[in-house]
């Protein structure tokens, strides 16, 4: 549910910020007001494409704020955990700034998220409905996805089921004609991966043994000059021609013992003198150790040259560093895996992808028959609302024509498109060619009366789709917004009055010239402040006493 928005330079709005409650809120106005640009500015938070001819004129970007109530639904709160936006409170803060530079920053509860991830949140929480977007209706491509969302969770099983195969169907398809297109092209990639893997694999590298074996070999190849030191330390610090450090150190020590007790400067150079004879004596202690546990192997000297010239050999090969080759050698035996795995020869390859096809197709038949009978419940559906908005002659057909034989899609072997005859002895044909725009609205209506009760989305839109009728049907289609009401929040863009009536809450959407620039002002509507935008809707420019009954009559008709 959208609660407020904040609109900064957008077009003919310099600064707007309006709160909606819940049920149904109408925005009227005359044409050219606004309106629909305050319907795009919540476009823009859902993730519409963001475009420099938005932003006003004089300005350098143009800012849109939206505070959202978010669905209660654990599949879009784990979404918004994944993204990393905190959602405690169940609301949602998205903001977009829309630069003359072209750049574009978008916030979800302060962070950043890009237009992909935007739409994601977005669609959830937005759905617009245009004059011209019962377009969705107009294009049969849309119609089997609406099928299967109105059919839930049994055909959207089926669907996922058939969809696995049809993968694996493809993968099959595409590898037979990769090796019928070039078999000895594939015979030589196979060998070659076989050959790699196995040289990788023999080598079972490790991988930090390269820099353990360098030093090692270090020690062996310095082992004399090593030893040389050790010695020479030892001989100086323990015995050698001349005294002993360490004697040297131990008779410097008592001498100055003698004379610290004339000065305590005497006694820190005491101090001193016997912390480095004890240190001295560690060194000492140590270099006599590792001397004893120092020894040459050449055998072991020869070993780590070969280990390393083959670790050298691999880089060479396959990559700077052990790491590098262990990281390709992954790739290739997954590849490798894959080539294997797909039998070696084409007639196997072959009665595989039958198999697949097999299973395909009964699936494929699965998914249509369920198809449907779940069609003859939506038809039923459509008609029932249809005759509450005067259409209770038309006749609405889910229509279905199969795909040819072993041509599968990836939603299955069905080709469904919407059909209806608006009259009695007229043909029936494609919706999208037989009904006009009033039709197509009641259409529309009569659809998403009945997917509302279904879907997720907390917010509708409808942005004029009442164009064209008037009359009775006006007031039908008022009824059907207003149910669609019950279950959603409702935000509706209409010029008639039946529609605005309906409405719990009603804003007023009026331009102004100031200084020579055209500004949008929105003022929310009390009870008699309706009663005259009613009656400027009825009438005209001219109200009289019967067009205000008239309009007061709309007003506690909709209450009643």
């Amino acid at each position: 549910m959208l609660q407020e928005i904040t609109i900064d330079n957008l077009a003919i709005i310099n600064h707007l910020t309006l709160a909606f409650g819940q049920n149904m809120t109408v925005l009227t106005g005359e044409t050219g007001a606004g309106k629909s640009i305050i319907i795009d500015a919540v476009g823009l938070l859902a993730g519409a494409r963001g475009s420099q001819e938005l932003i006003r004129q004089g300005t350098d970007k143009l800012e849109v704020q939206g505070q959202f109530l978010i669905p209660d639904d654990p599949q879009y709160s784990e979404l918004l955990d994944q993204l990393g936006i905190d959602h405690e409170d169940r609301t949602v803060i998205i903001s977009r700034e829309i630069h003359r530079n072209g750049r574009n920053t978008i916030r979800a509860n302060g962070t950043l998220i890009n237009t992909t991830i935007l739409r994601k949140i977005g669609a959830p929480l937005v759905d617009i409905q245009g004059q011209n977007d019962n377009q969705r209706l107009l294009q049969p491509d849309q119609h089997l996805p609406m099928l299967d969302h109105f059919a839930g969770a049994e055909v959207q099983k089926l669907l996922q089921q058939y969809q696995e195969h049809y993968r694996q169907y493809r993968k099959l398809k595409k590898t037979l004609a990769t090796k019928q297109a070039n078999e000895q092209q594939w015979a030589q990639r196979l060998d070659m991966l076989r050959y790699q893997v196995q040289e990788i694999q023999s080598a079972d590298l490790k991988a930090d043994e390269e820099d353990t074996l360098i030093s090692e070999r270090d020690r062996l190849d310095h082992f004399q000059q090593i030893q040389n030191t050790l010695q020479q330390l030892v001989a100086i610090l323990n015995g050698g021609e001349n005294a002993p450090v360490l004697d040297q150190l131990a008779t410097a020590m008592d001498a100055v013992n003698e004379i610290t007790q004339f000065d305590d400067n005497y006694a820190d150079i005491g101090k001193a003198l016997e912390d480095s004879y004890y240190s001295l004596q560690d060194v000492a202690n140590q270099s006599s150790h590792e001397l004893d546990g120092l020894e040459f192997d050449e055998e072991r000297l020869n070993e780590i040259n070969t280990r390393l010239d083959l670790i050298n050999d691999l880089e060479r090969k396959y990559g700077d560093t052990v790491p590098d080759i262990l990281a390709y050698y992954n790739k290739i035996h997954h590849e490798l895996a894959d080539m294997e795995g797909t039998v070696d020869s084409n007639d196997e390859l072959e009665e595989q992808l039958a198999t697949v096809v097999k299973q395909l197709e009964e699936l494929g038949n699965q998914l249509s028959e369920q198809r449907k009978k779940v069609a003859k419940d939506l038809e039923k559906r459509v008609h029932h609302e249809l005759s509450a908005l005067y259409m209770e002659k038309a006749v609405f057909k889910v229509h279905f024509a199969k795909v040819p034989v072993h041509s599968f899609t990836p939603t299955g072997i069905d080709d469904v498109e919407f059909y209806i005859q608006t009259n009695p002895g007229e043909r029936m044909g494609p919706l999208a060619k037989i009904a006009s725009g009033g039709e197509l609205s009641r259409v529309m209506l009569a659809l998403k009366t009945i997917f509302t009760e279904q879907a997720d989305v907390t917010s509708i839109i409808f942005d004029e789709v009442d164009t064209g009728v008037s009359g009775r049907v006006a007031q039908a289609i008022a009824d059907k917004i207003k149910v669609i009401a019950d279950h959603s929040q409702v935000l509706c863009i209409t010029h008639l009055p039946q529609v605005a009536a309906v409405a719990q809450h009603q804003f007023l959407i009026q331009k102004q010239v100031h200084d020579q620039r055209t500004t949008t002002t929105v003022t929310k509507l009390n009870h008699q402040e309706r009663v005259d935008e009613l009656s400027r809707m009825l009438a005209g420019e001219k109200i009289t006493k019967l067009t205000r009954e008239h309009a007061n009559e709309l007003l506690k008709m909709a209450h009643e």
